[in-house]
């Protein structure tokens, strides 16, 4: 057999010839790597939204990596922006555009202060109770975190979200790293051309959106990457907010405790932790109980996590931290504000750096005065009423004490009674009438007549002046004439010596230039601010000399030894003669000893003074002085209500009487300096028409000039204002018909200055010869 080649068979095959050939097994086919396609199954629907979903699904993976890394490179280059644009953290502390201004009262103590104090404070330095509060109340993650708690964040959302509020109204989560971004705007700074105030800027910085919280993510992280922890708390404590004008722990601690933050303890240090949720709301100085029971949550918060021990807990729980004597008081805020607004305002409400005011302002008087003030009103005015007071006390040089500018005295920034309401004077403005006669020769002892009297006064026609009691005395001394406020009287004197004299005296004590020029003037028609009443007493009080209220002593810098400003008032020129002054303290203390300033008596010591009340009650004044202290009280309504049947003797004396007794408890008894005035000591002038003409030639050349007959007039004594009958003459004070003078003063001489050719009779000749008019 052969081979498929032709050949024979080999041995091999010989030996098997007898078999079947075998059929030659074919290779299996060689596998692709892929695996075997599976047969389709369902339709082409199903398989189409099959591939649309996978499709849909690649493009949103592949979006989702594609944004996530372009955010993290934002975020990378944001954060490295703000890193470079980011300064030395001790450059961050202090990021006030105003100063602030710190008031010392006449010994040196801090009582109050304005703007936002500031006082750097470093951690190295602070007490560690008080930075264990913080981190316990604001950031319990603090030292574990970036400067990003997602935790946190998600946290907030989800309370927020609970109790019905926005995502990011409420609870916030941000970390302190992200709260110092909040305190530093992001880096921006304060441009007034944008922003009308400082406040208006914070504000601005502080609102929460979700585009300010994104820029807030890369700024955290540029302070985390550039700062430690140490420098972020330490910005954090010296820019937060803590109320009560404080900018800063160390202000605060100082502002509420009187310490340094060095020097806190637990209960201290939550509570200045407490602040930093609403330090307005919380301020102790505003709630004191509110802010001890927040400090309870922070103490708890601190046991929680470890910072303080059970024993330390307990103890802190047990003894509540309490306010320093100056924060409690919380004395002087008018006085505060008025010196602030009397003071340069580049170095007071405009300030740029941090100054120190001396003043000469009275702790303890300020008090006393509070406390007499608020017993009167609890005592005598019936609960609810909104009637307003105002009181001034001050040194007869003019230094200010005390002041109380309302009756709510523990407010800052408001209207100011004292210095800020001109009111009509009423008969406190009588003794300048009274001054200017003085001034020109004439004696307490002088007499005058209180009759009826019209003036007719050109464009308005005839104006008779009434006596409160509508009753009249006749002929009386200058001084009962001051110490029962006869209108009438008071009138008649003012005609006589001139009106021009009585302003020029007033001005010259300082009252405004714009006085009444009218007959009305001595009733004191013209407006007037306590402040400025109760100095032009001081000038009476010191011997005529004029004094300028003040508050200011000195200021400086802060850390400064040279004062930049020294005292700002005080004592200026002279106005009336010292014994022109004398003879009038001594017709003023008539009035409180026997005329209508009777319920202002002090006991055992000497004190002058003068009532006022103005038309319709809507004005009561009682001004008086001792020897140590001039104090001046109005009472009214702001809206010029009328005061139910309340006099400048009524009330406002009571005020007055209780004020000089709190603020002299303990002071020795100084004399006024005035004459004992003695009737026949010396023969008196008459200044008015009284009595029988006949019988004095003075009287009868008064009479003739004024071309009437005067009455012989028989007087009685007063008690209280009103005119009693007189027991030995068996009847009734006399009436006396109205006199009537003709007013136009563009025809009335000068008064003339001291040592002038005219006495008084020549001068009150010329007056009651002249014209008048209003």
């Amino acid at each position: 057999m052969k081979t498929p080649t032709g050949r024979g068979r080999i041995v091999a095959d010989k030996r098997n010839f007898d078999q079947a050939p075998q059929k030659t097994q074919k290779q299996p086919p060689r596998r692709s790597g892929k695996p075997p396609k599976r047969p389709r199954r369902g339709n082409v629907v199903t398989r189409g939204i099959a591939g649309f979903v996978l499709l849909i699904w690649r493009v949103i993976w592949g979006s989702f990596w594609r944004l996530g890394l372009t955010v993290a490179l934002i975020l990378f280059a944001a954060s490295f922006y703000y890193y470079t644009t980011l300064p030395e953290p001790a450059a961050l502390f202090d990021g006030r555009a105003r100063g602030s201004v710190t008031m010392q009262d006449s010994e040196g103590r801090v009582f109050a202060w304005r703007g936002e104090t500031f006082g750097m404070v470093s951690a190295d330095k602070i007490a560690p109770v008080l930075k264990d509060a913080v981190v316990a109340t604001e950031d319990k993650r603090f030292y574990r975190h970036l400067g990003v708690d997602p935790r946190g964040i998600a946290s907030a959302i989800k309370i927020n979200m609970s109790e019905g509020r926005g995502p990011l109204e409420g609870n916030g989560g941000s970390t302190i790293t992200q709260q110092v971004a909040k305190l530093l705007c992001l880096g921006e700074t304060f441009d007034p051309i944008r922003w009308k105030s400082e406040a208006d800027f914070e504000a601005e910085c502080r609102k929460s959106s979700i585009w300010r919280k994104i820029k807030e993510v890369p700024y955290a992280l540029a302070m985390e990457a550039k700062y430690s922890k140490e420098d972020i708390l330490n910005i954090y404590m010296n820019r937060s907010y803590l109320g009560a004008g404080a900018r800063g722990f160390e202000a605060a601690a100082q502002r509420y405790f009187d310490k340094s933050a060095a020097q806190v303890n637990a209960a201290e240090a939550a509570m200045l932790a407490g602040l930093l949720k609403a330090p307005s709301y919380f301020a102790p100085t505003s709630n004191l109980q509110r802010a001890q029971d927040r400090a309870t949550v922070i103490l708890g918060l601190m046991h929680e996590q470890g910072y303080l021990d059970d024993k330390s807990y307990a103890e802190a729980k047990a003894s509540p931290a309490a306010l320093s004597k100056a924060a409690a008081a919380r004395a002087g805020g008018y006085f505060a504000d008025w010196v602030m607004e009397s003071g340069p305002g580049f170095l007071t409400s405009e300030t740029t750096e941090d100054v120190t005011i001396k003043t000469t302002f009275d702790q303890r008087v300020q008090r006393a005065a509070e406390r007499a003030l608020k017993r009167i009103f609890d005592e005598k005015v019936a609960p609810g009423s909104k009637a307003q007071a105002a009181v001034v006390v001050m040194s007869p040089d003019g230094a200010v004490r005390a002041m109380i500018g309302g009756r709510d005295n523990t407010a800052t920034g408001t209207f100011n009674r004292a210095t800020q309401a001109k009111r009509q004077t009423g008969s406190s403005f009588k003794p300048f009438v009274y001054a200017a006669a003085l001034d020109q020769g004439y004696s307490p002892n002088d007499t005058v007549l209180d009759a009826p009297l019209t003036i007719n006064v050109r464009g308005s026609g005839p104006w008779s002046p009434q006596n409160y009691t509508r009753r009249y005395l006749g002929e009386v001394t200058l001084t009962r004439a001051l110490s029962q406020s006869l209108n009438t009287a008071t009138i008649r004197l003012q005609e006589i010596v001139g009106r021009d004299a009585v302003r020029r005296v007033a001005q010259d004590f300082g009252f405004s230039n714009d006085l009444a020029s009218g007959p009305s003037l001595g009733l004191g028609v013209s407006e007037s601010t306590l402040l400025a009443m109760t100095g032009a007493y001081a000038g009476i009080r010191n011997g005529g000399t004029a004094v300028s209220p003040y508050g200011l002593v000195e200021l400086r810098i802060k850390g400064d030894d040279q004062a930049l400003i020294g005292q700002v008032g005080g004592m200026g020129q002279r106005v009336i003669s010292q014994k022109a002054a004398r003879e009038l303290i001594g017709m003023m203390q008539q009035v409180i000893e026997n005329g209508t300033g009777g319920r202002a008596r002090l006991a055992g010591r000497p004190a002058a003074g003068k009532t006022g009340t103005t038309s319709s009650y809507r004005d009561a004044w009682f001004i008086g002085f001792t020897g140590q202290y001039v104090t001046g009280v109005w009472m009214g309504y702001d809206d010029n209500t009328p005061l139910k049947g309340v006099t400048g003797g009524g009330l406002p004396a009571e005020v007055w009487q209780a004020v000089m007794n709190e603020i002299h408890e303990g002071l020795p008894v100084e004399p006024l300096g005035n004459f004992a005035f003695d009737p026949d000591s010396a023969v008196p002038q008459v200044v008015s028409t009284t009595g029988d003409g006949a019988a004095d030639p003075l009287a009868a050349a008064l009479s003739e000039a004024l071309g009437q007959p005067s009455p012989q007039a028989q007087t009685a004594p007063v008690e209280g204002g009103q005119a009693l009958p007189d027991p030995a003459a068996g009847g009734g004070v006399p009436t006396f018909p109205a006199q009537t003078v003709t007013s136009n003063p563009e025809a009335a001489p000068p008064a003339p200055a001291d040592g002038g050719a005219d006495d008084p009779l020549t001068q009150a000749l010329r007056n009651i010869e002249g014209v008048y008019q209003e």
